[in-house]
């Protein structure tokens, strides 16, 4: 296995290759259950029913877990995808950017949409794609940690009447063993309410804004007292407990909370919407330490691997499309150009 490479394959076969326990962290978006189709043979997909595409995708994390270190994690993406009713855009394939989850996540082939309705779906239904997986991954072994939504504030608009526009996805956080790396003070994000930075040039600690700091729960748990849940800097004025309610905050930082609202992002280059940067570069910087490896087997336009060098993290790369290859590859090097590697 070479580092800051990008491979050119069938992720599962390539994957196979790799020895056990080398890489320290993946993150990774597959393709789209039955949302576009690469022009690729063997491409993940495009399979007749969502059962076959999920034990596809188990069949590839299921190396990913082998060449992860036993403290390795898995951060993964993946949205959901409607049963069709062969009716309306389905008719059109060639159109289906314009329509429901063609928008949803650009790629370098043709659209495509769910044209048949599985076996026990309805038409219209919402399949359950990412809940699917994130269970079928679980039974495989890996600890299911977290789901993370991602919102996306400049989603696609849709012209549906009869459900609201979707403005998220998944990202589920798995790891291979009860314990993980997980850098939490590395994602940690600024506190609401609080003045989080101090004047340019001052000295001294981060003092919290008191009066943006709501004193709750009073009257509403146990009636009173100090249990705070991370909700409030003081919970009660009339009680002091040493065991409950917050720590004095010197920093304006707190833990990161489970809804990132990141942009969808373009690469000037693809010409169609990518990774955003801002969305795994939590992810990496918390599963992955100074130096580690971390591995996207679905590597796409490139986006985790200039991230992770820009992280001063190494790469390892895979996708079967060739024209993402020369694609990822250009990206990388132009990253690792300026970064002078």
């Amino acid at each position: 296995m070479e580092l800051n490479k990008i491979y050119c394959g069938d992720s599962l076969t390539v994957l196979k290759t790799f020895p056990p326990q080398s890489i320290n962290c993946c993150v990774t978006s597959p393709p789209y259950y039955c949302l576009r189709d690469y022009g690729v043979d063997g491409q993940i997909g495009l399979e007749e029913t969502p059962e076959e595409y999920i034990d596809r995708l188990v069949e590839v994390f299921r190396e990913v877990k082998r060449i992860l270190k036993d403290d390795g994690t898995l951060w993964l993406n993946i949205a959901d995808s409607y049963a069709g009713s062969g009716k309306g855009s389905a008719n059109y394939p060639e159109n289906a950017a314009k329509y429901k989850q063609g928008t949803n996540k650009g790629m370098l082939g043709k659209s495509k949409v769910v044209l048949k309705t599985p076996d026990g779906l309805k038409p219209k239904d919402l399949i359950g794609i990412p809940w699917m997986l994130a269970f079928a991954l679980r039974a495989d072994g890996w600890y299911l940690r977290q789901d993370i939504i991602w919102h996306k504030p400049n989603c696609m608009p849709e012209s549906v009447k009869d459900r609201c526009t979707k403005a998220h996805e998944y990202i589920f956080l798995l790891s291979k063993s009860r314990r993980y790396y997980h850098d939490a003070e590395a994602i940690k994000e600024p506190c609401v309410g609080t003045n989080n930075q101090l004047p340019a040039g001052s000295k001294g600690t981060f003092k919290p804004n008191s009066r943006l700091r709501q004193k709750g729960n009073r009257k509403t748990f146990r009636g009173g007292g100090t249990y705070t849940q991370g909700n409030s800097f003081e919970n009660s004025s009339s009680k002091e407990n040493e065991t409950h309610g917050n720590k004095p905050n010197h920093d304006g930082l707190r833990n990161k909370r489970s809804v990132w609202t990141v942009a969808t992002a373009q690469f000037k280059e693809a010409h169609f919407a990518t990774f955003p940067p801002d969305l795994i570069k939590p992810c990496i910087l918390a599963g992955c330490s100074a130096g580690g490896i971390v591995i996207d087997p679905f590597i796409g336009s490139g986006t985790v691997g200039q991230v992770a060098l820009e992280n001063n993290r190494n790469f390892v790369g895979i996708d079967l499309n060739p024209d993402y290859v020369g694609l990822s590859e250009r990206r990388v090097s132009n990253v690792q150009m300026v970064l002078g590697r």
